[in-house]
């Protein structure tokens, strides 16, 4: 999906930000034991997939801008350690790549055996000034390199020098993926969209009687078939009081007649990752009480979308959605006093109690800053995230009974463009007319 191009680019790119005669070292993700000697499916390091697009676990990349060793016009190197060809293992584990094939199809430099690891990292190392490495992240790795570099250190009169620094990658590789390339935002809408399909699906299998799991089912299945393999996160169905549980994936109970079922579900495709949340009724009517605080967290989404455009702010449009919900509260009799007071006294984070949005990308929390020089981050074209604002009723809330129990997100995915915004999850029903009529609708289940 993403062409051998644009990561040839994303890595000139990463070694031209680092400082000169610099060395970077990258691992892929390992498979990681699920019970006994089964694993959990392989999912691909992030960074290592920005960077190489390779789908192979136990890997690393070494970038290097060094002269003597990057022989090129724009000072660029890179090399690849992966599993060899072993027709034994991959009778039973399934086919590997192998150095040859990965040098020419990933558009190295060279690839190794991930047998020569610590042999060929001592002599890439070697005469670096710098060396860019996220710590924690992979002890396995770290552990090597932190060896490879003591004997480094101790080989002064073999002409030997370790790196003096080590610096974060991080702080490069999060600016860098914070801005989605075209290419990006084509995957990321086809995430998005498949994604869309199968929240229409879950609305049209929902009936009382069903457990949360049918509906996680049919999500799953719906992803599957139209070529996501996996959800980019823990998939929560919360029926009832269970959507007042902000990360419930238990999904493990009826859905009653005359409740909302709140489904937060996105695909991963390629390794980006969509991220909705729509809320319904289990039989496909919404109640009067549910069809106003429904409304009210409809309306402070859309209010808040007027502000996601270049040079603004995430907390401009929080604060926007803050005071359409703080307001509608008021309106609905779960707060008392003045909107200026409950602003103050933030009395309406015991219904909207966590942020309006987040990064969107590789991962479903993406990374790259907030703030910048404590500064709130300004928009800029090619961010996504996410904007889902909620209310969640506690069951034991001291409001009157009607509202007990209600628990409504609404989440999009949306894309900053050059003039404002564009909605990547739009065919996701969301509008209460919508949702009824669509569920309410007679034809067979949305494939």
């Amino acid at each position: 999906m993403i062409k051998t191009s644009e990561f040839v680019n994303r890595r000139r790119t990463l070694l031209d930000a680092m400082q000169a005669n610099s060395i970077a070292i990258i691992p892929a993700a390992q498979l990681v034991t699920r019970s006994n000697d089964t694993e959990y499916p392989f999912r691909q390091d992030s960074y290592f997939q920005y960077l190489t697009g390779f789908p192979e676990p136990d890997a690393l990349l070494v970038l290097s801008n060094k002269p003597s060793l990057a022989d090129t016009p724009d000072n660029t190197f890179s090399a690849l350690f992966c599993l060899p060809k072993n027709k034994l293992a991959e009778i039973w584990q399934g086919r590997r790549i192998g150095p040859e094939r990965a040098e020419e199809q990933f558009s190295l430099d060279v690839a190794h055996s991930l047998d020569d690891i610590e042999v060929g990292l001592e002599s890439y190392l070697d005469g670096h000034d710098n060396l860019y490495f996220a710590r924690g992240l992979h002890p396995s790795v770290e552990e090597l390199l932190d060896t490879i570099l003591q004997q480094l250190r101790n080989a002064p009169k073999q002409t030997k020098n370790a790196p003096n620094t080590q610096i974060d990658i991080r702080e490069l590789l999060n600016e860098m993926r914070l801005i989605k390339s075209e290419q990006e935002i084509d995957i990321m809408r086809q995430a998005a969209q498949i994604s869309c399909v199968a929240h229409k699906r879950a609305m049209t299998y929902s009936k009382a009687g069903i457990n949360e799991y049918h509906l996680e089912a049919e999500i799953h299945h719906s992803f599957a078939m139209q070529g996501a393999k996996h959800p980019a996160y823990g998939t929560i169905v919360g029926g009832g009081e269970n959507a007042c549980i902000l990360h419930y994936t238990e999904n493990n109970c009826q859905l009653q007649d005359g409740d909302l079922v709140l489904i937060d579900a996105g695909a991963e495709l390629a390794g980006y990752a969509a991220d909705i949340t729509r809320t319904f009724p289990v039989n496909g009517t919404f109640s009067a009480p549910q069809k106003q605080l429904y409304q009210l967290v409809l309306d402070a989404q859309l209010a808040s979308f007027y502000l996601f455009k270049p040079g603004n702010t995430l907390k401009m449009a929080t604060d926007c959605a803050i005071e359409v919900i703080t307001q509608g509260l008021i309106d609905l009799g779960l707060l008392t006093g003045s909107l200026e007071e409950n602003i103050e006294n933030q009395t309406y984070r015991d219904y909207f109690m966590h942020g309006l949005g987040h990064w969107l990308g590789l991962d479903v929390h993406d990374v790259g800053d907030y703030k910048i020089d404590g500064q709130d981050r300004p928009l800029m074209a090619g961010m996504v995230l996410t904007v889902e604002p909620g209310i969640y009723v506690a069951p034991d809330a001291d409001v009157d009974h009607q509202w007990r129990g209600l628990g409504i997100r609404i989440e999009d995915n949306i894309l900053i463009t050059e003039s404002g915004y564009e909605v990547l999850t739009s065919d996701a029903p969301k509008s209460i007319e919508d949702i009824e009529q669509l569920m309410q609708s007679s034809g067979a289940i949305i494939q």
